[in-house]
This record gives C-alpha cells, structure tokens and sequence, in this order.
C-alpha cells in the first residue's frame, strides 16, 4: 500500500497524534480529516450488508468509539483517540473487504483528504506547542 493510514501497523492514539503533528495540522484540519474517515467509513458499513449488520450500531450516535470524549495525555486533542477508534474499525473490518482497485481508489482519495485538510491548517495554523510539552501527565 503506498499510502499510509494513520492507524495503520501497530498503531496507537500517540502514532496518530504523531501524524497529525507532522501534517502540523490544526484541531480543525484534524477534525475535518477525521470526518473524511468517518462518512467513508459509515457509507461502506452502511452498504455492506454483513457490516451493517454487525458494525452498523458504531455509526448511531454522535461520537465513534469507546474513547470519543476523551483526550488522555494529549491535552485537546480527542480527535486522535476518535481517529484511532474509527482506524481500528476500518483496518480489521472493511480493509480486508478491498481489492486492489478499492485499495487504490482510496489511497487516490486519502491523498485529497490530507490535501484539504493541510488547506484548513493554511486558514487556521496550529497554536505554538506550550513550553510544558503536550504529553504532560495530570
């Protein structure tokens, strides 16, 4: 795969923060890539059958994942957590549903979403990181 997913491998919610540092994208860039996942993500399951039947449910409220609210170490930084939620999905369940042409149809499409979103973070760039660092315990 030539693209590179943020929850792809051994990933966890400090990788995928990890990727959004490095796009250095903004919280709104990072939600609105986050978004792109999610509907991609909700219109397979929903035209699945066998997924809707057993992921369906996920896509009914209005946060994804056990750790939708909650932002751990990574001080305003939620989106991670639900980005890694939302990963763990796509990479066990609907992943391994691609063939090669599906694959390379969303590597195409993955790359218009980092497009757009490093266009969000042009009109709303990142804070400066604080002196404390954001993996600071609480």
């Amino acid at each position: 795969m030539s693209g590179h997913f943020p929850f792809s491998g051994k990933a966890n919610r400090v990788s995928v923060f990890a990727f959004f540092e490095a796009h250095g994208w903004s919280l709104e860039a990072q939600d609105q890539y986050f978004e792109k996942w999610y509907q991609w993500a909700k219109d397979f399951v929903m035209r699945d059958p066998d997924l809707k039947a057993a992921k369906g449910v996920l896509f009914n409220s209005d946060h994804f994942g056990t750790h939708a609210d909650h932002d751990f170490h990574l001080h305003g930084y939620a989106i991670a957590t639900r980005m890694l939620d939302l990963g763990e999905l796509i990479k066990g369940s609907i992943l391994p549903k691609l063939d090669h042409d599906m694959l390379h149809a969303l590597e195409q499409d993955h790359e218009k979403w980092i497009a757009a979103a490093d266009a969000v973070a042009a009109k709303h760039p990142r804070p400066e990181a604080p002196e404390i660092g954001r993996y600071r315990h609480v």
